[in-house]
């Protein structure tokens, strides 16, 4: 075994001292330009101390194209690493041994794709699926709302979602099918009552999907293996309680509404990454207290103790963060968890009243937005209604108008804004820059890839492949032959497309705007007021949103102020 191997074997399984609770697992989200790229990445993580993967994909692997698509063109590897085929998953995981790995992959429609990709891979090494470890996020509602990587219609995308969790259960009972994520609700604008609610409101979703696919007596073992990824926010107290919350609140559904009697399949299990939001790009130097006292709302907690937690860098307002950049937000994970004496004690917070009521706060906000959400039909059709969407909207409105007024305070941004001139991003060396030369050898790859693979076998996976869709069968198994046969990432969600149909979400700007009237804005009225008189109509504000990024916060925000100052707005929301 080489040295590095040693290493990320060493790495995969945290330390346990006697008298001493372990650590979570420490988690780095990454992902960039190649497989090749991504995997010399993993490896110095891994190698400093890392003991988990948290892979990022690019936009068109997570939105269903391969690199040479036209839509993929300027999007490849910047945001994360594609993966068109198997052979760009071997190379992804090469030298690195799946049976010890615990890996997290951020990925939603197309999960059952990638996780077909990675059991293949995981055969290849000789490893069983059933003794694979992590975690496939695999939570298609939140995309509708927050994050925009969705391809299908709802019905049939949580039919995938389904198809993932009924298949792992049995054949990767170690595997996280689901990780249903608040992250990107709280990064969307979620207040922590609607993170807490539309998070629990997701995985109802789930669950009521999957029921009738399993056999009943196997059900609390689904249960079990849900698991959730959550975002810790500035306001630390907060953020605490709202962990607790979330503890008491799935125990509560998981035995009211489930019937699950063993505790042990009702416990809450989660992830966290901290706030990016709050990141800012004004004395950026700054960020990195704000990611270590985020981080210590879900670790000092032990009854509410995050199982993994992985920490943005100080510069992700800026760009790519450097392997330097990296390593700083990793050891600050690995001082607390190794230097304190955190985990030496139990619970710190047991019986402490104002953490108690805070809670019990949080609980009766959630349970409230929970009652509205089930008034509007359930998750499902409430995303399709927009009235999710529209909920996260305005919150996010109320948070940037009380930025903008200074009412809540963004040290470097709107207050005590002099600073001297901070040599950590002074300079190009500042952050990380994806090669322009990494799109145009990734499409030559995809082309070689084609030209050697098998077309009969290829097109034998993928008629089996659009035969499941058509019937309703588990998609899972002729994916996983679809992989193993060659067939590209691309391909496979252009035969659940044919099936299923694409699909574009409410835009969420339909509720008229609370009212705001100070002397600028009135003026601003007035003057789009006289204009729309002039020309004889009102005058139109058209806003487009393009590309594959589906976060749009900004767009949202504009085309809600834009109808504020009077004009006609057109928005039809992402992907235009």
């Amino acid at each position: 075994m080489s040295e590095t191997e040693q290493s990320i074997r060493a790495g995969a399984a945290p330390e346990h001292r006697q008298g001493r609770d372990a650590p979570w697992i420490f988690r780095t989200y990454s992902g960039h330009s190649t497989a090749a790229a991504s995997n010399a990445l993993y490896r110095g993580n891994l190698a400093k101390g890392q003991t988990g993967l948290s892979v990022a994909f690019d936009l068109p692997t997570q939105t269903g194209y391969d690199s040479d698509h036209p839509l993929a063109r300027g999007e490849v590897g910047k945001v994360g690493v594609p993966i068109c085929h198997i052979g760009d998953m071997r190379r992804l995981f090469e030298g690195l041994p799946l049976a010890d790995m615990n890996t997290s992959m951020t990925i939603n429609a197309t999960a059952p794709w990638l996780m077909a990709l990675y059991i293949a891979v995981a055969e290849e090494q000789g490893v069983a699926p059933a003794a694979l470890k992590g975690t496939t996020q695999n939570d298609i509602i939140k995309e509708y709302l927050s994050r925009g990587t969705y391809i299908f219609p709802p019905e049939p995308s949580l039919k995938l979602t389904a198809d993932l969790v009924a298949y792992t259960y049995t054949e990767c009972p170690k595997w996280n099918p689901v990780n249903v994520c608040s992250y990107h609700l709280q990064e969307a604008g979620a207040t922590p009552e609607q993170e807490l609610a539309f998070a629990l409101a997701n995985a109802i979703a789930i669950l009521d999907h999957v029921r009738p696919r399993v056999p009943a007596e196997d059900f609390p073992r689904v249960v079990g293996r849900i698991s959730f990824f959550v975002n810790a926010g500035i306001r630390f107290i907060t953020e605490l309680c709202k962990m607790r919350a979330f503890v008491d609140l799935w125990d509560e559904i998981c035995r009211d509404r489930y019937g699950i009697e063993d505790p042990k399949f009702r416990r809450f299990r989660y992830g966290v990454q901290v706030n990016s939001l709050g990141l800012t790009e004004a004395q950026p130097e700054n960020n990195i207290f704000r990611i270590v006292i985020e981080m210590l709302a879900v670790v000092l907690s032990k009854d509410a103790r995050a199982r993994a937690v992985q920490l943005p860098a100080w510069n992700e307002a800026l760009g790519l963060p450097r392997p330097w950049d990296q390593q700083w937000s990793l050891r600050a994970q690995q001082i607390l968890a190794y230097e304190t004496d955190l985990l030496e004690y139990g619970d710190i917070f047991d019986g402490a009243p104002v953490i108690a009521r805070k809670v019990e706060e949080l609980k009766r906000l959630a349970r409230e937005e929970l009652r509205r959400i089930d008034e509007a039909g359930g998750a499902v059709a409430a995303v399709e209604s927009g009235v999710m969407k529209e909920a996260l909207v305005h919150s996010n409105l109320m948070r940037l108008k009380a930025v903008e007024s200074g009412e809540q305070t963004v040290v470097g941004l709107n207050r005590f804004t002099a600073a001297e001139p901070s040599p950590l991003s002074a300079g190009e060396a500042g952050f990380l820059k994806v090669s322009p030369d990494a799109e145009r050898d990734q499409v030559a790859r995809l082309s070689a890839w084609r030209q050697q693979r098998d077309p009969a076998a290829v097109d034998a996976a993928l008629a089996a492949l659009r035969a499941a869709a058509a019937s309703g069968d588990n998609v899972m198994p002729p994916s996983i032959a679809a992989a193993k046969a060659g067939v590209t990432t691309g391909e496979w969600a252009d035969a659940l497309r044919a099936a299923f149909g694409e699909y574009r979400a409410p835009t969420g700007i339909s509720r008229a705007l609370p009212a705001s009237n100070t002397p600028e804005e009135v003026a601003l009225r007035q003057r789009v007021a006289a204009l729309s008189a002039r020309a004889g109509r009102p005058i139109r504000f058209l806003v487009g949103k393009p590309g594959l990024d589906g976060h749009s916060n900004g767009a949202e925000q504009i085309a809600l102020r834009a109808r504020d100052c009077g004009f006609d707005v057109v928005y039809d929301g992402i992907r235009q």
